[in-house]
């Protein structure tokens, strides 16, 4: 089948592989090279790069609300798109442009956590399950029909280790199969009851507020890890947070606390404690606490302040 490809992040890289192996991919669309790193230097994205690896011509265009875009689009004469985290939003016209549309590999089980960061809110809100849903794309956000899911159980995993470890072979599994059997998948309609939505990261959700449960943060540890990541400062000093468990889940006064023995940080939340298992300084390498704890020392019983709400 002729197929073009709409991906960015690591996350869709597994994918366009896969397609590309099986498939006739004839374009790949990505996001534009952005600034990064000290030099502030143009870098492409992972899919721009792996596209490139297989001899696939790229376009990065910044809209495709453009006439001229729209008709370069449909010019490829693909029978289908296949979008994983592409990251521009398809116009109608676009959304026609082939015999099958346009299937997008979404992260989550529909109608559950439509929106741009639904695994992070997944495992942020608790959820004992994820997956994935091949979805005949729509007009709507994430409210097209559903082809084909998988259930992923989250445990107690990161984001980045649900999309790399799990999801995005999930997602290639799935995407193959849908392709096999388009003109055979019923198309189901999302129900209506249990939409719930996943707001985009913010960074300002980034710092650890020891008002709420030991759980609530070690979730949010989890969900944010790689990114943008999780954080408290200490004596001016900012203390990114990689992983942590939940010592101990009963009522507390004193949150904020800071609680030191034996090679082991604990803090005190609102309700329960927190225990810090892998830690890392502004300019170091992340490590587990009880080396950095050789190194520098957090004083038992001291509080750590913050802004008031």
């Amino acid at each position: 089948m002729k197929i073009v490809f709409m991906g960015t992040p690591d996350f869709s890289v597994p994918v366009l592989e896969t397609l590309a192996g099986s498939h006739q991919v004839v374009c790949v669309y990505t996001q534009p090279p952005r600034e990064a790193g000290r030099g502030n230097s143009l870098r492409k994205t992972p899919v721009h790069l792996a596209a490139e690896k297989l001899g696939i011509e790229v376009r990065h265009p910044l809209s495709l609300k453009s006439a001229e875009e729209q008709t370069a689009f449909k010019a490829l004469n693909a029978e289908a798109a296949v979008v994983a985290a592409y990251g521009l939003l398809l116009p109608p016209a676009v959304l026609e442009a082939f015999p099958y549309g346009c299937l997008n590999i979404h992260a989550s089980l529909l109608p559950r956590w439509r929106g741009a960061a639904p695994i992070q809110r997944a495992i942020e809100a608790g959820d004992a399950k994820s997956g994935v849903t091949i979805m005949q794309m729509d007009k709507g956000l994430d409210t097209g029909a559903m082809l084909l899911t998988s259930e992923v159980a989250i445990d107690e995993t990161t984001t980045g280790e649900m999309l790399h470890d799990k999801l995005s072979a999930e997602g290639c599994r799935l995407i193959t199969e849908a392709l096999d059997r388009l003109d055979k998948l019923p198309k189901i309609a999302q129900p209506e009851e249990g939409v719930t939505y996943a707001a985009k990261l913010d960074k300002a959700e980034s710092r650890l507020d020891f008002r709420k449960s030991a759980i609530e943060l070690e979730r949010k540890i989890r969900a944010f890890n790689p990114y943008p990541g999780t954080y408290f400062e200490y004596e001016g000093e900012r203390f990114k947070v990689l992983r942590a468990r939940v010592a101990d889940d009963s009522e507390n006064m004193t949150y904020g606390k800071l609680l030191v023995n034996d090679g082991r940080l604990m803090i005190v939340c609102m309700q329960g404690l927190l225990e810090i298992l892998e830690i890392q300084r502004q300019g170091k390498k992340p490590m587990p606490v009880a080396e950095l704890l050789r190194g520098f020392k957090f004083h038992s019983g001291s509080v750590i302040n913050y802004p008031q709400k």
